[in-house]
């Protein structure tokens, strides 16, 4: 099975540094950097508003925990936002790249 991870970071030095540490170790097989995005949010009993860059992680069953564990090392947030949806479908090809490239390499 193949998973769609979103994860926000503060900035795109940030987004751009745990993309590389996620692709080095081949948790993920791509990772999409949104800039821009606005979210509002409870934060600490207080209302906040703030522009993040939303990363879009590809990634499988397989190492799906091991992403969230890097992410949650990794990441400056105190709590960051790790979320994961997953695929019911996709183009066949796809998905045998996704898996190839998600692959441990050990």
């Amino acid at each position: 099975m193949h998973h769609i991870v979103f994860v926000t970071a503060p900035s795109l030095d940030v987004a751009r540094q745990l993309a590389a540490g996620i692709l080095e170790r081949r948790l993920a097989a791509c990772a999409n950097l949104v800039p821009g995005v606005e979210s509002h949010y409870w934060w600490e009993g207080k209302l906040c508003q703030e522009t993040e860059i939303l990363m879009i992680l590809k990634t499988t069953e397989a190492r799906l925990a091991e992403l969230e564990n890097h992410v949650l090392e990794a990441h400056p947030y105190d709590t960051p936002e790790f979320v994961a949806w997953p695929l019911a479908t996709g183009s066949a090809r796809y998905l045998e790249w996704l898996t190839a490239n998600t692959a441990d390499s050990e």
